[in-house]
């Protein structure tokens, strides 16, 4: 059976919120609203079949932006999902949200919807706006109601590193199918936003405690963050198996390995929490883009300053873009990982 490839599309930049780690606004807060025209939604999805076809992949659609439901043809969109019969899940906000805007979601084939949670209630409004935590909490009723999965996503950083386990307990109280969170990826303005590597660690063991104490409950829980797995090796609970390959990469970050990300204006990027613009789908094929130096630039593990000495190379890498963010090389020591190699 063909694997899936997964394009995080973002098809508009407008929203109705300005999150303070935002990184469409981080750094340039008068950057102008892109939003792609209908056309080249058309023409870009076209490109993202050919290119599946090509290479024997399923194509799934992250759809977002900004906000996707601002999109002024968005409903015209999932119609040309719909017909192709290509599944897909939407990241988004709560506010345009509602029982019958559920309902509709799901009639064109929705299958999750990812809301943010950035903390407890005083915290994530101050990252988002008056009202977000509440509304966010009281519309994963109505997309359960509509049999569309209600993921919950937190951004972890400095800022709400003591929240995480309350933030855990509110979203299995909400029966939330989902949860995960990923860690913060500063700018160049916000760097005060990081936590050590012995911080995050202690979050892990924190946070492992309370999935194994709600493991029966309604909400399964993705272990997101590439460094669970070491986390998982050091206990004991993932092996590698003598039979892989040593060349093979199996596991870890999916950038230039099965994920792509596209913006508005076609630019077509390796990671968009990083600075990794490999091509634009309007202008080449996306299959050429995939298999062009500019993305096999992102393939080089033997690059990776710490990873490369490890033995879950081929399955960890932690997060490359926290790296970028961090140091401007994506291939320096991932700042929160614990390892001595």
């Amino acid at each position: 059976m063909a694997d899936f490839f997964a394009f995080q599309w973002h098809i508009t930049d407008d929203c109705d919120q300005r999150c303070k780690h935002c990184y469409i606004f981080s750094e340039d807060n008068d950057k102008p609203i892109l939003t792609m025209s209908y056309e080249n939604i058309k023409k870009i999805f076209e490109n993202c079949l050919k290119m599946c076809e090509k290479t024997n992949r399923i194509p799934y659609f992250n759809i977002t932006g900004g906000d996707p439901l601002l999109h002024p043809d968005f409903w015209k969109i999932l119609e040309l999902v719909k017909e192709n019969k290509v599944r897909f899940g939407i990241l988004g906000n709560p506010f345009h949200l509602n029982d019958k805007v559920c309902r509709k979601l799901r009639s064109y084939g929705c299958e999750f919807y990812q809301l943010s949670l950035d903390g407890l209630k005083e915290t994530h409004d101050y990252f988002r706006k008056d009202g977000s935590f509440d509304t966010t909490l009281k519309k994963i009723d109505s997309l359960k109601k509509a049999n569309i999965h209600a993921n919950i996503m937190t951004t972890v950083s400095k800022t709400n590193i003591n929240e995480i386990p309350k933030i855990i307990d509110n979203v299995v109280e909400h029966n939330a199918d989902l949860f995960s969170f990923a860690r913060y990826c500063p700018t160049s303005l916000e760097k005060s936003f990081q936590m050590s590597a012995e911080e995050y660690h202690e979050l892990l063991n924190i946070c492992w405690e309370r999935f194994e104490e709600y493991k029966n409950s309604n909400t399964k829980f993705n272990l997101k963050d590439h460094l669970w797995t070491l986390f998982l090796y050091e206990k004991g609970l993932f092996e590698i198996s003598p039979e892989l390959e040593d060349d093979v990469i199996y596991d870890g970050c999916n950038c230039a390995n099965s994920h792509l990300t596209i913006l508005p204006n076609g630019d077509v990027y390796a990671c968009r929490r990083m600075e990794s613009k490999v091509g634009n789908a309007l202008e080449e094929d996306i299959y050429d883009i995939f298999f062009g130096n500019e993305m096999n630039s992102y393939r080089q593990y033997e690059k990776f300053e710490k990873c490369s000495k490890c033995e879950l190379l081929r399955f960890c890498r932690g997060c490359p873009a926290v790296s970028y963010g961090t140091t401007g090389d994506m291939y320096s020591a991932d700042p929160q990982c614990w390892k001595e190699v």
